[in-house]
């Protein structure tokens, strides 16, 4: 391996993870195209989808026997079934928000994950902050109190997702690389079958179904929803193979801010003065948490350099 080969690695690692975070982006004007399809009914095609294009990939890559492994560990087993029910909550509260227009609290939920992702690491593994991440916690605990009490709503939807996505990194640090990114999501899929079939049929006999009665060019951007789905996520693990933990970090800002500004900006969803402070003290506790990870970072890799000097 050359001496470059690590740059360039580190490089189309950043390349990935942007296309995914650039692509999770892009999803609230995808799943508004959907409509009038409802969210119940949409999590219901995108989890069967998904299996189906998983599946599918899997034959192509000759990857059965790596699924069949993860089979016969029940702990994998057992993880990989928590996952898909925390990853089932954040889709279906994702879609909620999205098709009912709170586009902006979707978002709001995605830019204090990193922050709620700090404090499930205190609360369950035990790890210890350093003094700008305990100040990053509680700037973002201000900004919601803020929400609440100016804005005069409970923003239930952003800690919802954050707490679900945030739980769903949880479990999958528990598991390791010995899930691979299709594997995984194949799984969380296979798991959420079952809920997906009672779903789908409780919407038939209430709302009743959308998908194939809207035409032929809805049924197939419905259809696509299980690709929509695993393509960022596979673009994300080759990304996070490669690059850097702090690029993965900076970088996972770019699909909330997108989802911001498609709620703000194409969407004209409100953003009175009270809404702009509470996510104005969300971004102060986002700058706090990077500013802290880069130094972080920068202080090991100079203590790194002096441990191979010696």
């Amino acid at each position: 391996m050359t001496p470059t080969a690590p740059a360039r690695e580190e490089r189309l690692g950043a390349i990935y993870a942007f296309g995914a975070y650039f692509l999770w982006g892009f999803m609230p004007l995808y799943f508004i195209l959907l409509a009038p399809i409802g969210p119940w009914e949409v999590v219901v095609w995108r989890i069967l989808f998904s299996l189906v294009f998983c599946a599918i990939l899997l034959t192509v890559t000759r990857t059965w026997p790596k699924l069949l492994a993860i089979l016969r560990d029940r702990r994998l087993v057992f993880w990989t079934i928590i996952a898909g029910l925390l990853i089932y909550v954040n889709w279906q509260v994702f879609l909620i928000g999205i098709l009912t227009g709170h586009v902006i609290e979707g978002s709001l939920g995605y830019f204090i994950n990193p922050i709620v992702t700090v404090l499930l690491g205190v609360l369950v593994l035990h790890e210890r902050l350093r003094p700008a991440q305990w100040a990053a916690i509680a700037i973002a605990v201000v900004a919601v109190v803020v929400i609440i009490v100016a804005y005069g709503t409970f923003p239930w939807i952003a800690l919802t997702l954050a707490a679900s996505f945030g739980a769903y990194g949880l479990v999958k640090k528990q598991i390791g690389p010995k899930v691979d990114a299709i594997s995984g999501l194949t799984l969380e899929s296979l798991w959420l079958t079952p809920i997906a079939l009672v779903q789908l049929i409780v919407v038939a006999n209430t709302t009743g179904l959308v998908f194939g009665t809207q035409g032929a060019g809805h049924t197939v951007l419905v259809t696509l929803a299980g690709v929509i789905t695993a393509v960022p996520l596979l673009l994300f693990a080759a990304g996070a193979r490669r690059a850097p933990l702090v690029v993965i970090g900076l970088l996972q800002f770019v699909a909330p801010i997108m989802q911001f500004l498609t709620g703000w900006w194409m969407l004209g969803e409100p953003m009175p003065l009270e809404r702009w402070i509470g996510f104005g003290l969300v971004w102060v506790a986002i700058i706090v948490l990077m500013v802290d990870s880069i130094a972080s970072a920068r202080g090991s890799r100079r203590a790194s350099a002096v441990v191979d000097l010696a």
